[in-house]
This record gives C-alpha cells, sequence and structure tokens, in this order.
C-alpha cells in the first residue's frame, strides 16, 4: 500500500514520475469519481444482501407456514411419523456411534466378571461335592442307626439281652 500512496502524492504535487496511462491513477477527475461511485454502489449492494441474509439467519424458521392443500392433510401426517420414526432412528444410532468408543473399557470389564463368574462356579461345583459327600456320610450312619435300632427292636420283642 505504500506504492499506492506514494503515487497519489507524486499526482497530487505534479512532481516525479507519472503512473501509466491504463493506471486509475492516471485516469482522468471524472473518470475517478464514476469508477468510485461503482464501487460504492456495488459494496453497498453486497452491505444490503449481507443485511437480508443475517435477517433471515436470526428470524425462526417456525414463524413461517407454508400452506398445504386440503387434499394433501393425510400425506402431510403421514410424512411427519415417518419423520419422526427416522429421527428416533437416528438417535438410536447416534447413541450406538457414540458408545464406540467405550467399548474397549466394557469388554475389560466383561472379562473381569466372566473371570469371577468363573471362580464362583468351580467354588459352587466343590461346594455341591462337599454336599454330596456329607449327605452319603449322614445317608450311611442313617442306615446304621436304622440297622441299630432295628436290631434293638428285634432285641427288644424277643426278649434277650
Amino acid at each position: 500500500m505504500p506504492a499506492f500512496e506514494s503515487q497519489l502524492s507524486c499526482m497530487e504535487t505534479g512532481g516525479g514520475a507519472m503512473p501509466p496511462k491504463s493506471h486509475p491513477l492516471a485516469w482522468g477527475g471524472a473518470q475517478k469519481c464514476q469508477v468510485l461511485q461503482g464501487m460504492n454502489r456495488h459494496l453497498d449492494a453486497v452491505l444490503k444482501e449481507k443485511r437480508a441474509l443475517r435477517q433471515r439467519l436470526m428470524k425462526s424458521l417456525c414463524q413461517d407456514s407454508l400452506p398445504i392443500e386440503a387434499d394433501f392433510h393425510r400425506y402431510a401426517v403421514k410424512l411427519l411419523a415417518l419423520a419422526v420414526v427416522s429421527i428416533q432412528k437416528l438417535e438410536t444410532r447416534l447413541i450406538a456411534i457414540r458408545s464406540i468408543p467405550q467399548i474397549p473399557p466394557t469388554i475389560k470389564k466383561m472379562d473381569s466378571e466372566l473371570t469371577k463368574m468363573d471362580l464362583l462356579v468351580t467354588e459352587t461345583e466343590e461346594l455341591a461335592e462337599q454336599i454330596f459327600k456329607w449327605r452319603e456320610k449322614q445317608m450311611g450312619i442313617f442306615c446304621f442307626n436304622s440297622q441299630l435300632t432295628v436290631v434293638s427292636d428285634s432285641l427288644f420283642r424277643s426278649g434277650t439281652p
């Protein structure tokens, strides 16, 4: 930009090298004015468009409603139902996608729980074996006691000591 300012000062003072005729600074005052007015109009149009876009973006879309002919109301209702279903499916898929980073810790937790369950199963099997042995012992004692009772009953009835 300093080159532009130096050329402008050279033109105003009238000294130094003049820019070539094709350069905008070498044009006459009327041409410069027209070019600047054209640029000004263009910039004004850009600013107006920017303001209009900004207002459209700030305006909520819910305030605008499109008229639907009565013949198409049932289709609109079906479309809304389909939209709700598709939004629900999208939400479930998003939840599934969000849970992907949590899968490795979950797998590690499942592995640790599985090993705990294996330990519990082996402890239960050992306990079941102990119960069966105890039951066999109790059955043996019960059978022995019942035999003693039968023998003592028969001795008691027979009257022999």
